[in-house]
């Protein structure tokens, strides 16, 4: 659907960007629902209402830009209570007022930006340095294995066990290529978005079938695995120890069976001691350097877009899940959310480094302005009752 171009605000960077990668999915695809999307109606559909924060992000500003001593930028989301919990930690003082932003900013700026951003990692917090480079590649296939052979007329089963945006937003687009998508949800922790942002949730989960999960009923983890068995596509963005934790063994299961493309989307890469780093899409974006391209062109340091490494990784994950299931070869594929923001940044300057940087310039210069209005799109699809399909999918499988 697309957007108002008549409405406020300035445009959001790497829109264009997003919008070819969605146009040349569809092309390889053949897929004229893919075709009728839009770059700015994903990247923009969840913003109505926001406005552009500067150094705080959008929405309920949990992720803060804040100066360091040694003169970098420091960027920390804080949208679990358990995350605050650890600031004492981050900074080495138990006194530190932990709700206070004015008062964890006085502390950011008594250390070194390099410090914070490895004492946060190890803590589990998710952090980020305006001036890092990514670690990870973009995409790493980490695995092959099996090819399998699917017949005319086959219609691919996708595994959804990702949550918030990145993940989900990549089912969606598998669902509006004509695959059927079953979203699973933990009993003890359902998808956070359901319930603070039902419009959002709404969107990019239509059409999904809806499971719920006891994580900790190995009966029903056992079916679970039984019914990836089955699967042509798996979404997940769990860290290697919570999976393991979950009893998914990715890689055994990649092995095991042909044709099976496995999806991990990350923060910052699914290898080595990255794959360990949460992150977030506003400290993301940071990390991959759209906020320092942002100070370089227009002199403001802030946020660009609504945690913008998400719906870039979402239409992303799509891609490379569409190619790798047509290529038939098994693989298990990392997604990187802090580097495939510096590569489409890279991409677009390649396109077209005037455009980008006028873009980026008109951001910085709009705080305070509202973010560019995108009509709402029409549901096409119910979008099922929270666990509606679990004894549809899981019941026969959890009394073997």
């Amino acid at each position: 659907m697309p957007t108002d171009l008549a409405s406020p605000g300035p445009a959001i960077p790497l829109a264009r960007w997003a919008d070819r990668q969605i146009k040349a999915m569809a092309a390889a695809h053949a897929s004229p629902a893919l075709s009728a999307l839009e770059g700015a109606t994903l990247m923009g559909e969840r913003s109505g209402g926001y406005r552009i924060g500067g150094k705080v992000s959008a929405g309920l500003g949990g992720s803060h830009l804040m100066p360091t001593g040694d003169g970098g930028w420091f960027a920390l989301t804080l949208i679990r209570e358990i995350d605050r919990e650890l600031l004492p930690a981050l900074f080495g003082r138990a006194d530190i007022d932990v709700h206070d932003w004015d008062a964890i900013a006085a502390a950011v700026l008594q250390h070194d930006c390099a410090d914070l951003v490895a004492t946060g990692r190890t803590l589990g917090l998710p952090v980020a340095s305006a001036d890092e480079e990514p670690v990870s590649p973009p995409i790493e296939v980490m695995l092959r294995a099996q090819r399998r052979d699917r017949p005319v007329g086959h219609r691919p089963l996708v595994i959804d066990m990702s949550a918030i945006w990145a993940g989900p937003l990549a089912g969606h687009l598998f669902w509006q290529a004509g695959m059927e998508v079953v979203k699973v949800e933990s009993r003890s922790r359902p998808d956070l978005i359901r319930r603070d942002d039902p419009a959002t949730f709404d969107s990019i989960n239509q059409g999904k079938a809806s499971l719920l999960v006891d994580f900790a009923s190995d009966t029903e983890k056992a079916a679970l695995v039984a019914l990836i068995r089955r699967a042509d596509v798996v979404i997940e963005s769990s860290r290697p120890r919570a999976l393991r934790h979950l009893g998914i063994e990715a890689e055994a299961l990649v092995q095991q069976i042909p044709g099976l493309v496995w999806l991990s989307v990350t923060g910052h890469g699914a290898s080595g001691d990255a794959a360990n780093w949460v992150g977030i899409g506003n400290d993301c974006g940071v990390a991959g350097g759209l906020s320092r391209a942002m100070a370089d062109v227009s002199g403001e340091m802030g946020y660009v877009g609504d945690a913008i490494a998400d719906p870039l990784t979402g239409i992303t994950a799509a891609r490379e899940g569409l190619a790798a299931y047509r290529s038939g070869v098994a693989q298990r594929i990392g997604l990187s959310m802090s580097a495939i923001t510096a590569m489409a940044l890279a991409e677009e300057r390649d396109y077209d480094r005037t455009a980008i940087d006028a873009e980026l310039r008109a951001w910085g210069a709009a705080t305070g302005c509202p973010f560019p209005h995108v009509r709402p799109r029409v549901l096409q699809a119910p979008v099922r009752p929270l666990g509606a399909d679990t004894a549809r999918y899981l019941g026969a499988l959890a009394r073997c």
